[in-house]
Order: C-alpha cells, then structure tokens, then sequence
C-alpha cells in the first residue's frame, strides 16, 4: 500500500513556487503519487432549473489537470500523477489519449488516468458535449483510448466515435492504467467490468462499503481481483486519532493507495487556510503514516 496526496485545488492560489514547493515537499517526504481532480468551469447554482446538486460553484478553483502535471513533471523525479477524476465524457476522446500518452512519456511513465461521468450538465453543455449519453460514451472512450495507446494506426468504429485509419505518434510505452471513480452502483459495475481499479472519494465507511462492492462486482465480472485496485481518500480533517486507525484498515483490506485529502469538504470541517498550511500537512500526516508504507 501506498500514500498519495491530493492537490488542494480550492486553496493552493496560483503562485507556481508554492504549487511547486507542495509538490516536491510530497515526493521528498516520499509520497507514491499526486491526485488532481478536474473541472473546466464552475457553474451559478442558484435558480437553477434543473438543480446542480455537486459540492462545487463558480467560486472553486480547479488547475486543469493535464497542464498541471506537465508542469510539475518537470519538477520532479519519482513521484506519479493520478487524475481523481477526470470527467472523460466531456473532453474528446482522441486528445485526451495524446495528452495522457505526452505526460506519461515525458514523466518517465509516471502518469494514472482516473476517469467519471461528472455531474455538471451547465459545464458539459459549455463544453459542446452531451450530458445524457455520458455513461455510455465514457465505456466507449476507455476502449478507444486503449486502442489508440496499442496501435500506430485504429480503424474504430463505434456507437459515439470513429477513427478511420490514424493513430497517435509517438505511442506511450506501456498500456496506461485507467481507473474509474463515482458513488453509485453504475459507476461500481463499470469500474469492475472494464477498469485497472476504482478511487473512492467518500469517508471512510461508506469507502469500505464500495471497496467489498466492488471486490463482489469483479468477480461476478469473470475477472481476479487480485488484477483490480482499490484507491481510498482520507480526510486530513478527520483528526490525528484517525489517522493511523484508517490507513491500518485499508491495509488490511489490501488496498492499493490510501490518498490524504486536505482540501476543504463540505460537512467534514474547516479547510486550512493557507498554502503553507497545506505543504506543512503533508509532513504532519506523514509523520503519523508514512512508515505503513514502508512495511505494506
């Protein structure tokens, strides 16, 4: 098992020697990963018809993912990049596959693709892209994707996209890892069925709850678990005396990755209230962790 640490979209600021100094203060305390979520635009809620029921608005800010990761791959040396999660439906199939293909070769194979749904129909609508169809299109972008990282030229032809004799050059030098995030059951059995594992962005209870569904929904799939990952987000703000109590029971669970999360949530407490309150939360908690990894 493996410690990861979540980029604090919301507070980090936009100063690139602060965004710089979190991300080598986590690879130099020996951090396995950085995880980014993604929103392109943040949308009013109020008198909004139907409702937005996401956590987020026009006042969050969001680094868009595959710019940031070009970034602080150029900055670091070991530690990989993980997207928690891309919403793959809106953005185009093809680019996506360059833009990860480009990360991952130019980081020395470091990059993890999380892919979702999303629920921001204001921003897939921006976006020029179709909110209703977006479960069936995302399975269809994942198979294109790996088709496009596999071979120098792909005759597709599917039910939402079509590629007639092209390919992407130069191709990445492995099959890069696609992980599925969500909360409902669709997004468990998709993730079972056709996803390298599943990142759980719930507390810690209902984290457990999805890893054993979606441990059940592998195997129903006719696939091993033991080919499946399992990546949980803690809280920071879950208090010190939590810690530890949880990464031991992801461990012994058999997780993959347990990501600490600092960023301030809705409901679960104040978030910190400067950057250098968030590179120094990486030392703090691991500190209370980090040896779990070593002996995982």
């Amino acid at each position: 098992m493996k410690f990861g640490a979540i980029y604090p979209h919301q507070e980090i600021g936009t100063d690139p020697v602060v965004i710089r100094d979190w991300a080598q203060t986590a690879e130099s305390l020996g951090y396995s990963h950085i995880v980014a979520y993604d929103h392109v635009l943040g949308a009013v809620k109020r008198d909004r018809q139907p409702k937005l029921y996401g956590i987020y608005n026009e006042a969050d800010a969001f680094h868009e993912p595959m710019v940031l990761f070009s970034y602080l791959a150029g900055l670091t040396e070991t530690i990989e990049f993980a997207t928690g999660i891309l919403v793959l439906p809106q953005r185009q199939t093809a680019l996506v596959a360059k833009q990860v293909a480009q990360i991952d070769l130019l980081s020395g194979g470091r990059m993890r693709l999380g892919v979702g749904s999303g629920w921001n129909f204001v921003e897939y609508e921006a976006l020029n892209e179709d909110f209703s169809s977006r479960g069936k299109r995302l399975s269809e972008q994942v198979e294109l994707m790996r088709e496009l990282w596999s071979n120098q030229v792909v005759d597709f032809d599917g039910k939402h996209h079509r590629v007639d004799g092209a390919g992407l050059n130069p191709l990445p030098q492995r099959q890069i890892p696609v992980w599925f995030g969500g909360f409902s059951d669709a997004a468990f059995k998709r993730a079972a069925r056709i996803g390298d594992g599943i990142m759980l962005g719930g507390d810690q209870e209902s984290n457990v709850r999805a890893a054993k569904r979606c441990r059940e929904l592998v195997t129903l799939a006719g696939r091993e678990i033991t080919g499946f990952g399992i990546e949980a987000f803690v809280n920071f703000q879950d208090g010190a005396d939590n810690w530890r109590r949880h990464a031991e029971q992801w461990s012994s669970l058999n997780a993959d990755y347990v990501s600490m999360r600092a960023a301030q949530l809705k409901g679960v407490g104040p978030g910190l209230s400067s950057p250098a309150e968030h590179i120094k939360s990486l030392e703090t908690y691991w500190n209370r962790v980090g040896d779990l990894q070593a002996v995982c």
